[in-house]
């Protein structure tokens, strides 16, 4: 009897999982999620993360047990777990589907000749990416740097591949899930869940695990998709796929998504540019895996090495602790943070206001808003997180120069028109007329009481914004750092 164990690990779903997929064939199937505390300590799933995956694994073990498997959970050292579970069912096979982030590699490579050694077979496979990052070099055999020749060459092997099915059977043995129940722990002692019942809006939002990352595609493809183009940088509209979390756990894969989009498109007539804009963002998503594999120090360091003298301010607790709860006293800034603490999720267009407040109008070093990000976002992968803040902050690879800083008020003038968005996580402003709504502070000091800003954050905000951004520029110039070379 062939019995093959498939280590799950960000690829939280059955359809289009390679390593379930060639595991299928054997007698018996174990699946197995490990929970390591100590996992590449600086970055280990923050505590939003940690709440997504604790219902994604309630969600996958029913359909596991549907197909004859089930889900194992164990809490440790991964190799020692592994070669525990291998000894105690008596393994044959252990298949994963890989993981990019610089840690996970380096573990990933120990346990695979440690195994092989030990007279395990070993398989890996690609599981949560279009194209493997190693596949894709310039014409001179190097890692692409700038996001267009990227795309151009990875756009062409992206569609290489079609999503597998999900398996109708794990094996051919009735006795895995009994085998199971008896060495698994319970999902409670992984302890994934808050102690402080912060999260509880999250649910009212999202459906962690395969079905709710079916059901978010399926309403993007209804309709938003047609209009993305023009409503993906609208916070007050639903103009955005709401996919990212599910990516992130790998409760659907990108070629799902590229498939359904295709389909869409043999159905539909054509919709304008909507559907490749969204594709693009796709593309996006592989660069980044792309730069944190051939560039792993970024997830710590500037990306661009001419910003290592730059004079990043150190950073003011009151200051910095206003912009994670959003008491900043600017709206659009405020509304995306207190979006991010209820909802686990920021717009992306906000993202980028804040990013920019945080790095060139406070002009704190881009880590300490990733280090936040991380702990806060459902979609939290160091991958999109680390080049996002990169490029926000002007450090990165193809990133948006220094000298672009975003002006919070304009942007909400130009995206938020009508302060929907604003509105919504700031009910203080509620009485604020519109055509102030993005800068309270210029109010006429006789209609601030009716307003109901007198004396608030709003009335008189911690950062101003147009003497921070001089004082950004000078200290800019003053370094001259110059941009990453392609």
């Amino acid at each position: 009897m062939r019995t093959a164990l498939v280590w799950l690990r960000r690829d939280l779903r059955l359809a289009d999982n390679p390593a379930l997929h060639a595991a299928a064939s054997a007698d018996r199937v174990i699946t197995l999620y490990i929970d390591d505390p100590d996992r590449a300590a600086n970055w280990a799933p923050g505590a939003a993360s940690r709440w997504w995956l604790h219902h994604a694994l309630a969600a996958l073990d029913p359909d596991l047990r549907a197909r004859g498997g089930a889900l194992l959970l164990r809490r440790g050292d991964p190799l020692n777990c592994l070669r525990e579970i291998i000894s105690e069912f008596g393994i044959d096979a252990v298949y994963w589907n890989r993981c990019y982030e610089p840690a996970a590699r380096a573990r990933d490579r120990l346990i695979k000749a440690t195994l092989r050694e030990e007279g395990v077979e070993v398989q890996s496979f690609n599981g949560n990416l279009l194209v493997e990052p190693a596949d894709i070099k310039t014409l001179q055999g190097e890692p692409y740097r700038v996001f267009t020749p990227f795309w151009r060459n990875a756009a062409q092997s992206a569609r290489s591949s079609r999503p597998l099915p999900a398996p109708q059977r794990l094996g051919n043995s009735a006795d895995v899930a009994a085998l199971s129940a008896s060495s698994t722990l319970p999902l409670g002692a992984l302890e994934l869940l808050p102690r402080i019942a912060w999260d509880s809006e999250f649910s009212d939002h999202w459906q962690p695990g395969e079905r709710g990352a079916q059901q978010a595609l399926r309403l993007f493809l209804d309709a938003p998709v047609e209009r993305y183009k023009a409503d993906r940088d609208r916070p007050d509209r639903a103009g955005t796929s709401s996919l990212s979390p599910y990516l992130a756990w790998g409760n659907i894969s990108p070629r799902q998504i590229l498939a359904a989009i295709d389909a869409r498109a043999g159905r539909h007539p054509p919709d304008g540019e909507g559907a490749d804009w969204f594709v693009r963002e796709l593309g996006w998503r592989e660069f980044s895996y792309h730069l944190l594999y051939h560039f792993p120090h970024t997830a710590e360091r500037n990306m661009n090495p001419r910003f290592a003298e730059f004079p990043w301010a150190e950073p003011d607790p009151v200051l910095l602790q206003a912009w994670q709860s959003g008491r900043t006293g600017i709206p659009l800034v405020d509304a995306g943070m207190r979006q991010l603490w209820r909802t686990g999720w920021m717009h992306n267009r906000v993202r980028m206001v804040v990013a920019s407040v945080l790095c060139k109008n406070l002009r704190y070093h881009w880590s300490h808003g990733a280090r936040w990000f991380w702990d806060t976002l459902l979609d939290a992968d160091l991958a999109n997180n680390t080049q996002g803040w990169q490029w926000s902050a002007g450090t990165g690879a193809d990133a948006a120069p220094y000298f672009r800083v975003f002006n919070p008020v304009t942007q909400g003038e130009r995206f938020d028109p009508d302060g929907a968005y604003v509105r919504r996580y700031l009910p203080e402003l509620e009485r604020v007329p519109a055509r102030w709504l993005q800068q309270p502070w210029k109010l006429p000091a006789a209609e601030r009481a009716a307003a109901g800003i007198a004396g608030t954050v709003y009335a008189a905000p911690l950062i101003d914004l147009a003497q921070s951004r001089a004082q950004a520029l000078t200290a800019y110039h003053a370094s001259r750092p110059e941009p990453a070379g392609d």
